[in-house]
């Protein structure tokens, strides 16, 4: 003789009670972290800024060189280009007042 034990009505209370005590989940923007998504945009806005003033003077560079330009020359033309673009990169990321923009 064999006992056939129920489990489904103690199954469906368990996962009730998981689901009542599991944290529900929310979307709250609190303002801390909206600045940080600000910083985190400022941030990777500057380093696009640098990444594309070293490919433009690299160009540069190179077409200097290929129009039968100096080597120096050509050499301080990059140094002047990459030059511009980490300060372009520095106003984005910091502004004018030098602190990071809000």
């Amino acid at each position: 003789m064999t006992r056939r034990i129920d489990v489904g009505p103690g199954i469906v209370a368990l996962a009730a009670a998981a689901l009542l005590l599991s944290p529900m989940r929310s979307d709250a923007q609190t303002q801390g972290m909206e600045r940080r998504q600000h910083r985190r945009r400022n941030r990777d806005d500057a380093r696009e800024t640098r990444q594309e003033g070293r490919h433009d003077s690299r160009d540069a560079k190179q077409a200097c060189k290929d129009a039968g330009g100096n080597r120096i020359d050509c050499r301080q033309q990059k140094r002047e280009m990459k030059q511009d673009a980490r300060g372009e990169a520095r106003d984005k990321k910091w502004g004018a007042t030098g602190e990071p923009s809000k």
